[in-house]
Order: C-alpha cells, then structure tokens, then sequence
C-alpha cells in the first residue's frame, strides 16, 4: 500500500489540481514530481489543509513547453519512492483522427444512416 492517495480533483488553465492524504501512521512530510517520458517536468506544490490533518492540497504546473500533437501521458510520482500517485494524458492535434472515440462516432452516425435507408426501403417495398 502507497504511503499516499491522491485524488485529482480537475485540470484547468494548465495546472493539474488534486487532493494527497497521508495513509496509515506516515509522519513523513511528502514530495512529489510531475515527469514526462521519465523527465522530470518540475516539482509539485503542496499546502497544507487548514481543516484537515495529513491532507494537502496539490498543484502541478504543466509546461507548455511539452505540449504538442501526439499523446503524452503525465505521471505525479512520490519523490521518495518513485511510486506513480496519479497519471493523465493530454491527446492533441492528428493524433486525434485515430482515436477511438471519434471511431466510434463515425460508426454511429454510419448505423444511423444505414437504419434510415433500410427502413426507407421496407416502406417503398411494403414489407
């Protein structure tokens, strides 16, 4: 078992914005990093929550810089002992042709014209 949980909470205006809560008896004070591809992207900001011990309020900036077409998959890791807390994946531009929700959509849309026309043609056939 992890150490830590983290929740995300949403991604907005380029920062990843989620809630860490301490697990079990860990006193340690935690640290966490956001990596690209195994690089290291920066540190992640932590605050602590007022209302709550052992719980924090996190903030991972992400770099412009690394956005680009394709797929990349993030990865906010605990410094210490490298285990992944949470992951997420940007997709943006072609590589969006290929994804398989817009598959499904076109399929859709396809099945939908292929019903019309078949019932189209059981009412000119009278069946």
């Amino acid at each position: 078992m992890s150490d830590f949980t983290l929740i995300r909470r949403q991604i907005r205006a380029g920062s990843y914005l989620g809630s860490l809560t301490a697990n079990g008896r860990v006193r340690r004070k935690p640290a966490l990093e956001l990596r690209l591809l195994g690089v290291l992207l920066g540190p992640v900001t932590l605050t602590p929550d007022p209302k709550r011990e052992r719980r924090w309020e996190v903030r991972a900036e992400i770099p412009p810089r690394v956005l680009a077409d394709g797929v990349q998959t993030f990865v906010i890791a605990d410094r210490k002992t490298g285990e992944t807390l949470d992951s997420f994946v940007i997709i943006a531009g072609d590589a969006l042709q290929d994804d398989l929700r817009a598959e499904i959509a076109l399929l859709q849309s396809e099945l939908d014209m292929l019903k019309k026309a078949f019932r189209a043609h059981c009412r000119e056939s009278g069946s």
